[in-house]
């Protein structure tokens, strides 16, 4: 509901916040959290008289949720060590906080009463009143798996990825999705000093990677993360869409992980999201896959119970990462969905690629392919006024003049065949956003499109740069791109041999769903060779 419709109700009362039982049971150690929520308007902490309160906005404890009242008043209880954050609603954005990051949250030190304030900015500049913003379109950054493990990969991060989007973006916040470092906690704030160059809101999710070294307890395993990024679990309201912010990371007694959500997280959802209209856009952002089923992967008791409060809700996205690979997964009755249309999650390509793995180009920067045949980037979410969605992929580089690699595919074909040959060779595509319901098509000197096989298979491109890395008498990079991997996304086509000898052009093209066609090319060399060419033959020119 918009905040100015809780404006006009005189006399709301705030929403009361509903202990857990855990809590309850230890009712003299908690705290009493009150304050106000208000515009901010001259950009300093504090509030002055003309600024105005806000009514109806959440405020959490990561479980439970209030409002503040027509009097811009909330009162909540919680543990000492939980935080206490605000809902951003549309319309709005965050004061920065420390290190330029949202500040949204504050954490409860000790039993007893405690006063927190929040300010929020209008979304349109410092003199504009409050606003529901509901019908405004929007972009968000996606990033996934940054995984920098020292200043050298920072650095790489910073020219490969943040300095080409500087002024070059529209977007009105960004998302990393979990592992933001490689074990190395320590280096959280010079990686969002390079983040926050990209001059918007950013919220990140914690992943594997993320927890501190050497966890052994779940509850304790992100003190580190906490005190840089505030709660683990959280939301935001923007234009037609609700965003959930999700720690899907449970640290075992071992020190090993499985994909999951804690009782308290399954409580923060069924109590806001029994606040948030049904058919509002819904985001979940998460670290582990919900399709990842391995050792490591998402808990099924713990999926069946998320799917069940989702079921109802006709516009679901699920955003995650940790794959270091891209694909499109549509949830369905094989897993647990019992939805109306199949549940849409995206496992978002890494921005550390392979984790900055494989051959430098000339800037110094690894060529950092993914296993699957995805060359590491970042995406996009754009958001309708009508909370319809569309998403993108940007690779990070794409060499100019070379149209076999564009940003959309990446094409491989062997470089010369026998005319006459059996056409046991074909030309792939890697479609960096295709999914089974893709349409791919190449065609041959400008003949007649045909439809390409989708495969799953290992990118030939991928294959080759491993055996380079095989061959190769010295390391050619710090670290050798990844094995390569069956891909989701890759489409082959049969090359024809019974064409005329010489260079023949191939033409891909690929309809993505949300941007529409797109095209590569790159061509093969069809020679002649004699039918009997004798134990001593020699080309008679050189073999192209």
């Amino acid at each position: 509901m918009p905040i100015s419709a809780f404006v006009l109700l005189a006399g709301l009362a705030t929403v009361p916040a509903v202990p857990d039982a855990r809590a309850a049971g230890q009712a003299h150690g908690t705290a009493t959290v009150s304050g106000q929520v208000y515009l901010e308007r001259d950009g300093h902490p504090g509030r002055t008289a003309d600024e105005p309160g806000l009514a109806g906005v959440a405020v959490s404890n990561g479980r439970d949720i209030a409002r503040t009242d027509a009097r811009d008043c909330y009162r909540i209880s919680a543990m000492p060590g939980q935080a206490v954050f605000v809902v951003k609603p549309a319309g709005y954005r965050f004061m920065p906080g420390t290190g330029g990051l949202p500040d949204f949250w504050t954490r409860v030190v000790a039993p007893g009463p405690m006063q927190a304030d929040f300010a929020l900015l209008a979304a349109g500049g410092p003199d504009d009143g409050p606003g529901d913003g509901a019908r405004d379109a929007f972009e968000v950054l996606l990033f996934a798996d940054t995984q920098v493990k020292s200043a050298r990969d920072i650095d790489y991060y910073r020219r490969d990825i943040v300095e080409p989007l500087q002024g070059r973006h529209a977007a009105s916040f960004g998302i990393t999705l979990g592992d933001l470092v490689d074990d190395a906690v320590a280096l959280y704030p010079a990686l969002n000093a390079v983040t926050l160059q990209l001059g918007v809101p950013w919220f990140h999710v914690p992943g594997n990677h993320d927890v501190d070294p050497g966890a052994r307890d779940d509850g304790m395993s992100l003190a580190h993360w906490e005190a840089v990024y505030g709660p683990d679990t959280y939301a935001v309201e923007e234009g037609a869409a609700t965003f959930v912010f999700l720690d899907d990371v449970v640290v075992k007694a071992d020190g090993d992980y499985a994909g999951g959500l804690r009782e308290d997280q399954f409580l923060f959802l069924e109590r806001y999201l029994a606040q948030v209209p049904r058919d509002r856009l819904l985001v979940l952002g998460m670290h582990v896959p919900l399709f990842d089923g391995g050792r490591r992967g998402f808990r099924a008791d713990d999926r069946a119970r998320l799917f069940a409060l989702l079921r109802d809700r006709p516009r679901v996205l699920v955003l995650s990462g940790h794959s270091h690979t891209q694909q499109h997964y549509w949830h369905g009755v094989q897993d647990g969905w019992e939805g109306r249309a199949p549940l849409h999650e995206y496992n978002v390509g890494a921005a550390c690629g392979a984790f900055w793995s494989g051959a430098p180009d000339a800037a110094g920067i690894p060529d950092a392919t993914m296993s699957d045949g995805t060359p590491n980037g970042h995406a996009t979410l754009s958001v309708r006024g009508d909370g319809g969605y569309a998403l993108a992929y940007h690779p990070a580089r794409v060499a100019d003049g070379d149209s076999s690699f564009t940003t959309a595919m990446a094409l491989h074909a062997p470089r010369v065949l026998r005319r006459g040959a059996y056409p046991a060779w074909g030309v792939y595509a890697n479609v960096f956003m295709g999914d089974a319901a893709t349409r791919v098509e190449y065609r041959i000197d400008g003949g007649e499109w045909t439809p390409m096989r989708r495969v799953e298979r290992a990118d030939p491109r991928l294959l080759a740069e491993n055996a380079a890395d095989d061959l190769a008498p010295a390391l050619r990079g710090y670290d050798r791109s990844p094995e390569a991997t069956a891909s989701t996304h890759l489409w082959r086509g049969a090359l024809a041999t019974g064409l005329d000898p010489g260079e023949h052009r191939i033409e891909v093209r690929a309809f993505d769903r949300w941007q529409g066609e797109a095209m590569a090319s790159t061509s093969y060399v069809l020679q002649e060779m004699p039918a009997d060419r004798g134990a001593g033959y020699v080309p008679a020119g050189p073999v192209p």
